[in-house]
């Protein structure tokens, strides 16, 4: 991935300075080498996954590597091979790793840094969950920090969705080079189309809160439930930059960052509308940055391209959904036979989310983009043996194998 440069803040006085920001250090086009992984777990209590978790046991199991949201004396080291760990408003825990362009790296790499923290939970009795929403316990806040108390409070206008997606939801993250220019557009449109019927494959978030949801990825569900302005897709677009600037400005403003008081805007006000002098003082390229960290779509651009919507799996299976997107994009043949195979169900994601590999187009387009994504592999650096563990991962899952 391309790193996004520093630039000094400057105010933005229209729509159209800041659609030129968003374009400047939304995607940084280059060879597509690089790839990592920002990978998100409910915690529990081993012994009892039952119990809710409670902050000092959290500080202390995290240690050094603890976040200044947990800790603020914290030093905040990273985990041995480079992840960083920070921790999620209801206590999910997250590994963010530096991007690699070896695959067979990034699979050591995350591999070694997950043991050691799995192994700090583990001498405090807590253990990473296998699903991308919390099985037993309904969504508690932990970490009140003023973007949680404002996001909270916004999302709350719209019922509950929005506290199960903040406390007691987690994904894996796939972040890959958005391309050289000419790729760009058909990378972006592949990555939308493939989100359904990968979402279907991998999904592992049926049960939530000790009931079954009746949605596959009931994770999803709270997504897409959760302010649709900022959490659903953008879609493919013949210039994704103008179509993420257009998004971003039309987005409600979550938080105006303040020295005192709480962050919370009006309700309703775009960004848009910032510019245009609905809130005081006017916006800077920095406030634009922030507003677009507040977005969640499905597909989300930081320079590099990040894919969202894969449930979180159990933590020895991380591997095989990262591996499967970076297969389907690993050359342009590749990438666009899989947006043909995906095409049926492409936009489809409600029914994929609900419905999972039970709908027949869903499991057709999933089951055809696995077959050609394992065959991928051969071209990738992945040993052997890591080739075949994802395949027998992804084999599983299309016969049902994996309780969600």
């Amino acid at each position: 991935m391309v790193t996004v440069e520093t630039r000094p803040a400057s105010v933005l006085r229209s729509v159209d300075e800041a659609l030129e920001h968003v374009h400047a250090i939304c995607f940084k086009t280059g060879p597509p080498r690089l790839v990592g992984v920002e990978l998100e777990w409910i915690l529990q209590h081993t012994s009892d996954p039952h119990r809710p978790l409670d902050l000092p046991t959290l500080r202390a199991a995290l240690g050094d590597h603890a976040p200044h949201t947990l800790d603020p004396r914290s030093p905040r080291l990273p985990l041995p091979h480079g992840s960083a760990v920070t921790v999620e408003p209801g206590g999910q825990v997250e590994i963010s790793t530096p991007p690699h362009d070896s695959l067979d790296q990034l699979h050591a790499a995350v591999t070694a840094d997950a043991a050691v923290l799995a192994e700090h939970l583990a001498g405090h009795g807590l253990s990473l969950a296998p699903s991308g929403i919390d099985r037993y316990r309904p969504p508690r806040r932990l970490l009140h920090t003023p973007r949680y108390d404002a996001m909270a409070a916004s999302f709350s206008r719209d019922g509950p969705a929005g506290q199960v997606m903040m406390c007691g939801t987690a994904a894996t993250q796939v972040c890959l080079d958005a391309g050289q220019p000419t790729q760009l557009a058909r990378r972006w449109a592949t990555l939308h189309a493939l989100g359904p019927p990968l979402l279907a494959l991998f999904a592992t978030s049926r049960l939530h809160a000790g009931r079954d949801t009746g949605w596959v990825s009931a994770r999803m569900r709270a997504w897409l439930e959760t302010d649709p302005a900022r959490t659903w897709p953008v879609g493919a677009a013949p210039e994704p930059a103008v179509a993420w600037g257009r998004y971003a400005m039309a987005a409600p403003v979550l938080c105006v960052r303040r020295r005192d008081g709480p962050w919370q805007p009006a309700s309703g006000v775009t960004f848009a509308d910032w510019i245009a002098g609905r809130l005081s003082p006017a916006p800077t390229t920095d406030d634009l940055e922030y507003h677009l960290g507040t977005l969640f779509p499905p597909v989300r651009p930081r320079g590099y391209v990040e894919v969202r919507y894969l449930d979180a799996q159990p933590p020895d299976e991380w591997f095989a959904p990262v591996a499967v997107v970076a297969a389907l994009l690993s050359d342009d043949r590749i990438a666009e036979t899989a947006r043909g195979l995906a095409a049926p169900v492409a936009g489809a994601w409600t029914t994929a989310a609900r419905d999972g590999m039970s709908h027949p187009g869903v499991r057709a387009a999933a089951a055809s983009l696995a077959d050609l994504a394992c065959r991928a592999l051969d071209r990738t650096d992945l040993t052997a043996s890591h080739r075949d563990a994802v395949a027998e991962i992804v084999s599983r899952r299309l016969a049902g194998g994996q309780e969600q």
